[in-house]
């Protein structure tokens, strides 16, 4: 039997909006069944890895609304897959509605009270702004804004958001990554990091680096992309998609729980972007599709596709100078995947995050004494401080690799693996919905990350 009905009838209304406060409050209680999914355009796999898992105050009824094609299709496949596993299957019910008319169906028939998105960025504020009017909370993947006309927008959406006292948040996974987590924690350690440095834009004293593949394996399968991907006014440039993740980092994790005004505390210095080149035969393997749309004709150059999903970003925060950059490259290299760099300098030690080759293409995380320290004090300092961590850690310690470097050694426990990150962003989604409310930096710090990245792609179109 199918796991999901097509209906193309309004059926009873299964979520409602509620504009007061007290009646948002008293919404959510964390009852069986009270979060109602609605699935907008499902363009991209990240939709459906918020429902690799089930909660229990979320319906098994999820209400899904997008155009005929190739994007919902394989959306409702991966959600069948989560389905029909042998190991800790779920059991959605998509109740799906397609057709030209997807999105004035569902801000009319409103029957969840939950939107989540993942698919085209370059629709993604408007469906934001839309489905807040309709006094539906959103839950969405980034980037929220790709360029300054979006990013104006989604200050508009943030206000109607705090009016109708409705939750927008978007999806950070890499606060979940285990490597990312004990940086931010080592770093607020003074007796471990120090002072954090202030750098320069020759020596920023933040910098993380991101290396994704257009080609990759999602659970274990080559991912297709929808041939939209390949187009930056629909997907976005790289230095506005994924740097969205790194310059949230920066801020989550050496300014924790502090609220960023980007008018007042942050400074772009500089910022680039360049292209990665695709095949006719590489842009077939990855989307199925034969020849290049005509959307796409605009950036073939002899017949190779020049994709704009490169970029860097140095920026100051409230006076600290941090890099950001990202590369798309078209495959990973044998025994690899995706990659992440990053260092943080304090005045005592350095903190990295390494995953290349000698890590095994698996995040490792590295306490580097600075030059001209006492290493017999500061190795001291240390082993007590990294007692602390392993109250909050139980089982990571530390391996010393030479006379100033030590590796973090990290149990098998915490590497729950990026597809996994998704739900622990819906679950603090969840806590947060039935609080009635985000963290009180959550929201400016959410407007200063999207000013950085989009400004920054309006700085490096200034360039030759």
């Amino acid at each position: 039997m199918k796991n999901y009905l097509v209906f193309t009838m309004a059926t009873l209304l299964l979520g409602t909006s509620c504009s007061s406060k007290k009646e948002q409050a008293e919404s959510f209680t964390g009852a069986p069944g009270e979060v109602k999914l609605i699935t907008l355009d499902p363009g991209h796999f990240h939709a459906a890895l918020v429902q690799k898992v089930s909660y229990p105050q979320v319906s098994k009824d999820v209400f899904v609304y997008a155009p005929t094609g190739f994007d919902v299709n394989e959306h409702l496949k991966r959600i069948e897959g989560f389905n029909s596993r042998a190991e800790n299957p779920t059991a959605w019910n998509e109740v799906v509605y397609t057709g030209p008319d997807y999105l004035e169906k569902m801000l009319s028939e409103k029957k969840g009270n939950v939107m989540v998105q993942a698919g085209n960025n370059g629709k993604k504020t408007e469906y934001i702004k839309k489905t807040l009017e309709a006094g539906i909370h959103v839950l969405s993947d980034k980037p929220m804004a790709i360029n300054s006309q979006n990013f104006q927008l989604l200050e508009e959406c943030f206000d109607i958001a705090k009016q109708k006292n409705i939750l927008l948040y978007d999806i950070m996974t890499e606060r979940n990554e285990i490597t990312t987590m004990l940086q931010r924690e080592l770093s607020t350690i003074p007796a471990i990091y120090g002072e954090q440095l202030k750098g320069s834009p020759e020596e920023p004293a933040i910098v993380k680096e991101s290396v994704h593949h257009l080609f990759k394996l999602v659970d274990n399968k080559p991912l297709t992309r929808p041939v939209w991907y390949f187009d930056v006014t629909q997907q976005g440039e790289g230095i506005v998609d994924v740097t969205t993740h790194l310059v949230d980092l920066v801020q989550w994790e050496a300014f924790p729980e502090q609220i960023i005004d980007y008018k007042k505390d942050i400074e772009l210095v500089d910022a680039n972007r360049w292209t990665t080149s695709i095949s006719p035969e590489e842009f077939k393997q990855v989307t199925g599709t034969d020849a290049y749309p005509d959307f796409l004709k605009k950036d073939v150059v002899n017949d190779t596709l020049k994709v704009y999903c490169n970029g860097d970003i140095v920026y100051k925060i409230k006076g600290v100078t941090a890099k950001v950059s990202v590369i798309w490259n078209y495959t990973f290299p044998e025994g690899g995947g995706d990659t992440h760099f990053s260092v943080m300098k304090g005045s005592k030690a350095d903190l990295v995050i390494r995953q290349g080759q000698e890590q095994g293409y698996k995040p490792e995380l590295f306490v580097e004494a600075v030059k001209g320290i006492d290493l017999a004090a500061y190795e001291k300092d240390l082993a007590g401080a990294m007692s602390t961590v392993a109250d909050k850690y139980p089982g990571v310690a530390l391996n010393k690799i030479s006379d100033n470097v030590w590796q973090v050694q990290i149990p098998a426990k915490y590497r729950v693996g990026h597809e996994a990150h998704f739900g622990q962003v819906m679950e603090n989604y969840l806590q947060y919905l039935q609080d009635g409310k985000l963290p009180n930096w959550e929201v400016p710090n959410m407007i200063a990350k999207y000013y950085v990245t989009t400004h920054a792609l309006e700085v490096a179109k200034t360039k030759k």
